[in-house]
C-alpha cells in the first residue's frame, strides 16, 4: 500500500483546479478562465486498492498586495511543507524561464513532476522543447504532458505520482473524498458563479459565506451571503430590479443540487464590509 500527500503549484490559470477535478473524477475546485480563482487549500482524496494520494490544490502563486492574498500565500507554504510529491504546472504556452525561477524560489525538497498543460493548445515540437528545458532542472524528478481540461495522459501523471509515493497506511477511510466540510463547497459554487457572471473587479472583491444549511425532509434549505467592498458592488451584484441576483442564484442552484442530489432552496444576500480582504477579523469570520 502506498499513501501519501500530493501539492499542485504553479502560477495562476495554469490549470490546478482543472487538474484537480480530472485526477479526481469529480469537481471538487470552482474552476474559471480567470486568474486567483481558487482563494484555499483544497484535499482531494483518491483511494484504490494500492494506495492512496491526498491531492491538495493551491492558490496561483502571487505577489501578495493585501492580507487576503497573505493568507493564500501561507496555504501554499503550509502545502509545500508536508508534501511527499510535489507537482509543479506550467501553461504549455507560458515563459518557460519565469516558471522556472518560480520553481527554483521554492527550495522543494521532495519528488517534483513538471506538469506541461494544455499540450492540445500547442504544436509537438513545442513540447517537446519545454520537455528537454526542465528534465535536466535540480528540482526536476519527472516531466510529463497532459491536457487537464481534455483528460489526456492524466492516468500516465496518476502512475508517475503513484511510483513517487511512499509506502503507508490510508490516512482517511476510503469513502472520503476530501477533509472539508459540504458547506464550504456550497459557498465556492455560488462564489464560481460570481466569477462567471460578473466583469473585471466584483468577482476579486466578493466572498461568500453560508450562514445557514439545513436539511429538511423534501430539500435543503442555504443561507449564504455574498460580502463585497463598496455599495456600488452591491448594486452590480444585485442588479436592475434583482435581475442578476436572481440569476446568480438559479444558475447556483442548479450546480448544488447536482452536488448534493437533492431539491435546495437557496436564499442569497449581499452585506457591504469595507476592505475586508485588509480585515484580519473578517477575514477569519470568512474562513480565511
Amino acid at each position: 500500500m502506498k499513501a501519501g500527500y500530493v501539492s499542485i503549484f504553479g502560477k495562476p490559470n495554469a490549470g490546478k483546479s482543472t487538474l484537480l477535478n480530472a485526477l479526481l473524477g469529480e469537481k471538487l475546485a470552482i474552476v474559471s478562465h480567470k486568474v486567483q480563482t481558487t482563494r484555499h487549500r483544497i484535499k482531494g482524496i483518491l483511494t484504490e486498492k494500492e494506495y492512496q494520494v491526498i491531492f491538495s490544490d493551491t492558490p496561483g502563486i502571487i505577489q501578495p498586495k493585501y492580507k487576503l492574498h497573505e493568507k493564500m500565500m501561507q496555504a501554499v507554504k503550509n502545502s509545500l511543507e508536508d508534501a511527499d510529491v510535489v507537482i509543479l504546472m506550467i501553461d504549455a504556452n507560458d515563459d518557460v524561464k519565469e516558471n522556472d525561477e518560480l520553481f527554483a524560489s521554492l527550495n522543494i525538497k521532495t519528488p517534483a513532476i513538471v506538469v506541461i498543460n494544455k499540450t492540445d493548445k500547442v504544436k509537438t515540437e513545442k513540447i517537446k522543447q519545454n520537455t528537454e528545458f526542465f528534465q535536466h532542472k535540480k528540482y526536476c524528478t519527472n516531466v510529463v504532458g497532459i491536457s487537464a481540461l481534455k483528460k489526456k495522459n492524466i492516468n500516465e501523471l496518476l502512475q508517475s505520482i503513484i511510483k513517487l509515493l511512499p509506502e503507508g497506511q490510508p490516512f482517511f477511510d476510503g469513502d472520503n473524498l476530501t477533509d472539508l466540510p459540504v458547506k464550504f463547497f456550497v459557498g465556492e459554487m455560488v462564489r464560481e458563479k460570481i466569477f462567471y457572471l460578473y466583469e473585471e473587479e466584483i468577482p476579486y472583491h466578493a466572498t461568500v459565506v453560508v450562514q445557514e444549511f439545513k436539511e429538511k425532509e423534501t430539500l435543503t434549505k442555504i443561507r449564504a451571503e455574498i460580502i463585497v467592498q463598496r455599495e456600488t458592488q452591491k448594486g452590480i451584484i444585485l442588479g436592475e430590479k434583482g435581475s442578476m441576483i436572481k440569476r446568480l442564484g438559479t444558475e447556483a442552484r442548479k450546480d448544488i443540487e447536482a452536488f448534493l442530489q437533492r431539491k435546495v432552496f437557496l436564499e442569497l444576500f449581499v452585506k457591504v464590509r469595507p476592505k475586508w480582504r485588509d480585515n484580519e477579523i473578517f477575514l477569519k469570520e470568512y474562513g480565511y
